[in-house]
């Protein structure tokens, strides 16, 4: 079962992704990381009021444990998804979603230096194989400082998306009661609510024409916030069955789905530098995960 959650989520993610990418071209970054938020609470409210309806299930209450993981989660999203967009600005979608694909190896590297987490000669080895992909995918001859930028930024973008679905997995195990699917939701509606209050707070001081514009292309930023809303109702259901490394590692078939939408829907030319590139971080992160107990 969470297999399925996962590649749903993933081909649902991607399509997101898309609808996110249009949406930054015409409202800017701000605007469109907070529709995925905005207009996907309202969905995700009525896939809770669904799931009491079918499970006759009461929603249960946050505890401080879970409503820490949770809210741990959702500011960690918020960044992550504002940086995802500001590297798509510069660079092609499949690309983008390659870079952030190695949230596994930056987690790994992170723990191994402020937790303390061993790190097998191995394990070393394919964080290197991971990291010369990217280096291969984003240095190139000429290569301006932008684009060394446009890497670090979506490999940091990588890494909050990562701390985001430990926040989540901690916020569904933190709950008391409910089943896996009561749990999930619910938690997805919190982190929602969260992420919602955040960003209009944020926009209504600092950013009031983006928060209008969003409204402006209403029927665009339905679609986006449906389409992430319909896609961590599935990653939260996965989160909720088994750990988060078993669904980011399924979870890289996206960039499969990134390169298809790079090419036939952005009608963006991927070169076999890129593809290569691709390829090896694909390898380092699956071994580093492979060899994870």
């Amino acid at each position: 079962m969470w297999v399925l959650a996962a590649l749903i989520a993933s081909a649902a993610q991607t399509a997101r992704n898309a609808a996110q990418a249009s949406l930054t071209r015409a409202i800017g970054t701000v605007g469109a990381t907070q529709v995925r938020f905005l207009f996907g609470l309202p969905f995700a409210v009525l896939f809770l009021g669904l799931v009491v309806a079918a499970t006759g299930e009461s929603v249960p209450l946050p505890n401080l444990h879970s409503l820490g993981f949770t809210a741990l989660g959702a500011l960690a999203q918020i960044a992550a998804t504002a940086l995802m967009l500001v590297v798509m600005k510069s660079q092609s979608f499949a690309v983008t979603t390659a870079w952030l694909k190695t949230e596994p190896v930056i987690v790994a590297l992170t723990a191994a230096l402020i937790l303390g987490d061993p790190l097998s000669l191995p394990a070393l080895l394919a964080i290197a194989i991971a990291t010369a992909g990217v280096i291969l995918m984003s240095v190139k001859p000429g290569t301006q400082w932008r684009d060394t930028r446009s890497a670090l930024t979506g490999l940091l973008a990588g890494a909050l998306f990562g701390a985001s679905a430990i926040g989540f997995r901690g916020g569904i195990l933190g709950l008391e009661t409910g089943g896996f699917l009561m749990r999930a939701t619910s938690t997805l509606v919190l982190s929602l609510t969260i992420q919602t209050t955040t960003l209009l707070i944020w926009m209504g001081l600092f950013n009031r024409p983006a928060l209008r514009a969003s409204f402006a292309v209403w029927r665009s930023s339905l679609g986006a916030g449906f389409l992430g809303a319909f896609a961590s109702q599935f990653w939260f259901i996965g989160f909720s069955l088994t750990s988060a490394a078993n669904i980011r590692t399924l979870a890289l078939v996206e960039v499969i789905f990134a390169q298809a939408v790079s090419v036939f829907v952005f009608r963006q030319k991927l070169v076999a530098r890129q593809v290569l590139g691709m390829t090896v971080i694909m390898l380092g992160v699956g071994l580093l995960l492979r060899l994870q107990p």
